[in-house]
């Protein structure tokens, strides 16, 4: 499936295998990290992906799995299986402990169950047999040492070294306190020799004590003596251990016997282990490199969003760096991207992170990329990458391209992804252009899907003009001179060739000599790229402003909702009031009427009466009565229109507040009006201004028609600052620069030469300072290069 077989290394792969390693707590799981290889089984890949990514969901979201022993089980089985053969207490404490973490892992699911389906896969039908464990307990303590009451026997045996122990030691300091007493010990305390209680004893007194001498010191002065009652006692001890041990052998090898008929189940158990070992390394490698889970699909398509080099990545976070995200689709319609651009400014390393991801992915390893990507399953992934020439084999670096080619074109088919880096290098590029052009153009026939980088202007004339094929650049900075690492699909990139000498500082006149040298087609080929890229810069600042206004305008939007709501039902509010009010006032007025009408009768048409209960209620009319405010006519100015009269578009106004003359460019909803003070634009209430007309509106309209000879028409973007003493240039930079943001101009060209630089050093320190210039650039090399500025306006 991979060729060549190196090609896994040149990736990147073993490095990743290499990681997760790092990651395993046992050896069986180290040993599965090795094994791992891409497949090509969908359900299978799909499998061992979601068992990753539920692993991952229990890292970062429930409780700890209780994996804290994961010792390997099988070498243990293995040896419990042959008949005769004891495992030993510290060989049955492990199998123990990994007893323990099995049963809890399986509950741990068991109380989770639907949960996480596809990790439960890993265990199913394993049963929990509670009898295993029982029986070590029985015999091992919680320190793998064997119980004394694993048995009557070991018991009896136990306590009566424990009492010999005590005789002799007490027999031993009886011996030593009374040679004290005679003076016949050297300085010192009891002292252990081969493995024997013994007393420190002169030379010249070691006759008057009974005992073996088991040892001397190195100058001979003292020897070392076991008292001969004590020894009796200690051989006692001796044997009793000897007993002792072959009881406990006797133990073991019983418990092995118990053990014996359950080595299938171990070796499940084992199994398990392993494998959970293997996932939790995956999924903690994954948390690691922000990875996440992919789309799979049946097709042979790459649709990565926002992936990243999981090495590169990596690194970066050592050293509180950004990796810029890669964007790349590879689809029936665009089967081949030709990347192409300038040195060092990223064309392996994007043609390197599909072909890692893509063996990433299908040996079921989550990838650093959103899981909107989407990825296909490749039945053959071919590689050519870097240097493979070889003295072995007599073959030169173009010659082990060319084995390669051979391989590639007679292997691969629609299911193959190609990666090839620089094609068509190693050789004469007057032969080996064509060379790779005839090999592209095979294997397009063939229908793969690739990543390929290049520096070969005519693979990128033929690219374009190649159904299937599809022309990519890495973003180049041209006026720092630095890569921005961003893919571009649609158009070639220039290898900035001349830009990143001149950046350096070749000589003027070898560069000029070099382009000499070359075609005139090909200089204006490499132009035309240049001014695409700074083109394709232009368009991709200006969509990141609109996008950045957009969102304003969608906060402004949702801000005036929100207040036109909270308007609406204040008004409902005020309406409800409103009503209710009258409602009370019609019902008091009803009340009031009635009342007076009835006293008037019963007052039987008193005039007196009658005129004052008609006052009271004229009062109360009165009181429930809004009197309307009487205003003053405002004196209107000399020659303006009446506050009634309609301000219509192209009228002149001026401001009331200001004192300031303006014309009418729009009248928009809300009273409100746009007016042209000069180039500038302002909103202002009708409120707030008076028309005017006749004499005074002739007279305005004469003085700004004298004021406004420079329209937006006539503005040249262009300022010759040449020959100019340093502030008379700036000075005029200043003027049309904010000329330029009055209209809103988006750049600027300025002409200040070459010289020594001096002119064109305080152009640019102003443009830095300017607020409205977002950034400026050189000229290309063939138009005036450095001795002409562009400037941005934002």
């Amino acid at each position: 499936m991979i060729f060549p077989n190196n090609a896994i290394d040149k990736l990147g792969f073993l490095e990743i295998k290499s990681l997760i390693k790092e990651k395993c707590l046992s050896e069986p799981g180290r040993e599965m990290v090795e094994k791992i290889q891409p497949q090509v089984k969908l359900e299978q890949i799909d499998r061992f992906l979601r068992q990753t990514q539920e692993f991952k969901d229990l890292l970062l979201h429930d409780a700890p799995l209780p994996v804290d022993h994961l010792y390997p089980i099988k070498p243990l089985a293995e040896k419990a299986r042959i008949e005769g053969a004891f495992l030993a207490e510290d060989e049955f404490y492990r199998v123990l402990l990994s007893l323990r973490t099995v049963y809890a892992v399986i509950r741990y699911f068991n109380e989770r169950e639907g949960q996480y389906s596809n990790l439960t896969l890993l265990f199913e039908h394993l049963p929990i047999e509670t009898k295993i464990v029982r029986q070590i307990e029985s015999v091992i303590d919680d320190r793998g040492k064997m119980k004394d009451n694993a048995s009557r026997l070991l018991l009896d045996i136990t306590q009566q070294i424990l009492k010999s122990e005590q005789e002799a030691r007490k027999r031993i300091d009886q011996v030593f306190k009374q040679a004290q007493n005679n003076g016949w010990t050297a300085d010192g305390n009891l002292t252990v020799r081969d493995g024997r209680l013994c007393i420190p004893i002169l030379a010249e007194n070691k006759r008057k004590l009974k005992g073996l001498i088991h040892d001397e010191s190195a100058t001979g002065q003292t020897a070392y003596i076991e008292p001969e009652e004590v020894f009796h006692l200690n051989n006692k001890v001796r044997d009793l251990e000897f007993e002792r041990r072959r009881e406990v052998i006797r133990i073991l090898t019983e418990l092995t016997s118990e053990l014996r008929p359950h080595v299938p189940l171990l070796l499940s158990y084992h199994g398990l282990l392993s494998k959970l070992d293997f996932v939790r390394a995956k999924a903690l490698f994954a948390i690691d490199i922000e990875a996440e889970m992919p789309q799979l699909s049946k097709e042979a398509e790459i649709n990565l969003v926002n992936a990243r080099h999981p090495l590169l990545l990596i690194n970066a976070k050592k050293d509180q760096q950004i990796v810029v995200p890669l964007h790349i689709k590879i689809d029936q319609h665009d089967r081949v991207i030709l990347v192409s651009g300038p040195n060092a400014g990223g064309k392996s390393v994007c043609m390197k992170t599909v072909g890692l991801l893509q063996l990433m992915v299908q040996s079921g390893l989550l990838i650093p990329a959103d899981d909107t990507s989407k990825l296909g399953i490749f039945k053959q992934i071919f590689a050519d990458i870097g240097d493979d020439q070889s003295i072995e084999s007599d073959l030169s670096t173009y010659s082990a391209h060319l084995s390669k080619m051979k391989h590639f074109t007679e292997f691969a088919n629609a299911r193959t992804l190609v990666l090839i880096d620089e094609f068509g290098t190693g050789t004469d590029p007057l032969f080996g252009g064509p060379i790779a052009e005839a090999v592209l153009e095979s294997l397009n026939k063939k229908d793969i899907r690739g990543v390929i980088t290049t520096h070969y202007s005519n693979l990128k004339v033929f690219a374009s003009n190649t159904a299937g094929l599809e022309n990519a650049s890495m973003l180049f900075d041209n006026v720092a001179m630095r890569p921005l690492y961003i893919l571009q699909v649609g158009k070639p990139g220039s290898s900035y060739a001349f830009e990143i000498a001149q950046k350096i500082g070749l000589r003027p006149d070898i560069l000029e000599s070099a382009k000499q040298k070359i075609g005139t087609q090909q200089k204006k080929v490499d132009t035309l790229l240049v001014d695409l890229e700074r083109d394709k810069r232009l368009v991709h600042d200006t969509k990141i402003a609109i996008g950045k206004r957009e969102k304003e305008l969608e906060t402004q939007k949702a801000e005036y909702e929100q207040l036109q709501s909270y308007l609406e039902e204040n008004k409902r509010q005020l309406i409800r009031e409103a009503k209710d009010e009258a409602r009370q006032i019609l019902k008091d007025a009803n009340k009031l009427v009635e009342n007076t009408i009835s006293e008037i009768k019963s007052a039987q048409a008193d005039k007196e009466r009658t005129r004052e209960l008609r006052r009271e209620l004229h009062a109360a009319v009165d009181k429930n009565t809004t009197k309307k405010p009487v205003t003053k006519p405002i004196a209107t100015p000399a020659g303006a229109a009446d506050a009634d009269e309609a301000i219509e578009v192209g009228d002149w106004v001026r401001l009331v507040d200001a004192d300031t003359e303006a014309q009418v460019m729009e009248v928009s909803r809300g009273n409100n009006l746009i007016l042209a003070l000069g180039d500038l634009r302002t909103v202002v209430k009708k409120n707030k201004v008076v028309k005017l007309r006749g004499k005074e509106k002739a007279k305005v309209v004469k003085r700004h028609r004298s004021l406004s000879t420079s329209s937006v028409a006539d503005f040249q973007p262009e300022v010759d600052v040449r020959g100019m003493r340093t502030e008379d240039a700036l000075r005029q930079l200043e003027t049309v620069l904010d000329r330029a943001v009055m209209i809103g101009y988006p750049t600027l060209k300025i002409l200040h030469g070459k010289g020594d630089g001096i002119l064109r050093k305080f152009v640019r320190d102003y443009l830095r300072k300017y607020n409205h210039v977002s950034h400026f650039e050189d000229e290309h090399a063939d138009r005036g290069g450095d001795g002409i500025t562009y400037a941005y306006i934002s």
